[in-house]
């Protein structure tokens, strides 16, 4: 599937970008309303935009019409684990955010935390456990052994992916087994974490050329579960941007979003999920290469919140690889 629409009354109608929205992951519908709303603003500002799908035309498309810029706004498999970055630098089409290999990187759970506990950032202590591991040994030891050595409550959740699709808190040893299978449906590998209590916030960050700096963090207060239906439809949870928290505690998070987002060498954009814990220690739980943008997604809020135009602030990621 293709759409395109170009902006009428461009004022630079020479700059063309060409946004990569859809794709057949758990996260299509989220990444075609991300996709819908930057083609709003960068039209606002005055650009010319196509909207893409990541289908069989893509290619075919890229080299017809040599698009100055293509922005990724794919969630989920191959938007966000540097496949279809590697595709475009293949086609040498120049595409805003992270390279293919940090992506992949920071794509993968596990992997992004111990690269940022090798930069001296702390999380919560976890296991990564394949579906395969519970066949061989049997599901109830290894479950037993995790909660004694983990405790409870536990977050359980897919090594890969985003939206919070798969993830469980687990209150009770009893719980575990459903949350394991309820993670498996959603990819093959489960990260078992131990749940933190404390303020959870998003930290996004942005370079426009000058270094990474980090916006104000979002607070998310929800009834129950951060879960899917509660980031994506308004009224479940509320958001506080900039968060209620002392500057000691807004310096605190901001450093480890940007000491997160050097660590991974990630570039452009990027989001870090945190725990501000009851001791004021800041928890890395993930972080997002490719964050939302729908109408209530975390990074525009911080946007917002910092006094930014979105148009304008879309506009200048878009410079930095087209110079325009």
């Amino acid at each position: 599937m293709a759409s395109s629409a170009d902006a009428a009354g461009s004022t630079h109608p020479s700059t063309h970008v060409t946004i990569l929205a859809g794709g057949l992951s758990h996260e299509r519908d989220v990444s075609l309303r991300s996709g819908r709303r930057v083609a709003e603003s960068l039209r606002a500002a005055g650009l010319e935009v196509s909207v893409h799908d990541v289908d069989a035309d893509l290619l075919r498309f890229l080299d017809q019409h040599r698009p100055d810029v293509v922005w990724p706004l794919l969630h989920g498999a191959s938007g966000e684990d540097g496949s279809v970055r590697d595709v475009l630098q293949l086609v040498d089409v120049p595409y805003v955010g992270t390279g293919p290999r940090e992506c992949r990187a920071a794509w993968s759970k596990p992997v992004a935390k111990s690269i940022v506990i090798g930069a001296g950032i702390t999380t919560p202590e976890y296991v990564t456990l394949p579906q395969s591991l519970f066949r061989e040994l049997g599901a109830q030891p290894v479950l037993d052994a995790v909660v004694e050595r983990l405790g409870l409550p536990l977050v359980v959740k897919p090594t890969q992916g985003g939206s919070a699709l798969g993830v469980t808190l687990v209150e009770s040893a009893d719980q575990l087994p459903r949350a394991m299978v309820d993670c498996f449906a959603y990819g093959n590998v489960a990260l078992i974490e131990r749940a933190v209590r404390g303020t959870e916030l998003a930290v996004s960050v942005v370079d426009l050329g000058d270094g990474p700096r980090a916006l104000p963090p979002v607070e998310i207060v929800t009834d129950g579960p951060y879960d899917y239906d509660a980031r994506y439809n308004p009224g479940r949870t509320q958001y506080f941007a900039p968060a209620r928290l002392g500057e000691d505690s807004v310096s605190a998070v901001q450093e480890v979003a940007v000491r997160a987002h050097q660590a991974l060498g990630l570039q452009d954009l990027s989001r870090t999920d945190v725990i501000l814990d009851a001791d004021g220690e800041v928890q890395f739980l993930e972080v997002n290469v490719a964050p939302g943008m729908t109408e209530t997604s975390l990074f525009p809020q911080a946007a917002r919140a910092a006094g930014l135009d979105l148009s304008e602030l879309y506009r200048a990621v878009v410079r930095q690889h087209t110079g325009v």
